[in-house]
């Protein structure tokens, strides 16, 4: 299964994460097949940069978010995003 996740990175007691997709398999810090943004908690407030179109194609291939992702992804608001496009194709295909 393909996760979409976090990996630390940062110095000790400074933690900086990019958001990546990686096989769930795979070690928190290894091999990952795309990276699709990062998150800074250190800053206030923190920090989130997300590419949405690389993370819905991701999802619409099956990619499943952790939670601490997914919770990210919401408040990047691509989770909405993803939501209202599947409700509009929806409409579509019920008209």
């Amino acid at each position: 299964m393909v996760k979409i996740r976090l990996r630390r990175m940062g110095a000790k007691k400074h933690p900086f994460y990019r958001v990546v997709v990686a096989d769930a398999r795979s070690p928190r810090d290894g091999k990952f097949l795309d990276e699709i943004g990062y998150y800074d908690p250190t800053k206030d407030p923190a920090v989130v940069k997300i590419d949405e179109e690389k993370a819905q194609r991701w999802i619409a291939n099956g990619a499943q978010p952790t939670d601490t992702t997914r919770s990210l992804l919401r408040q990047a608001g691509i989770l909405k995003s993803i939501h209202e496009a599947k409700q509009a194709k929806k409409h579509e295909k019920n008209a």
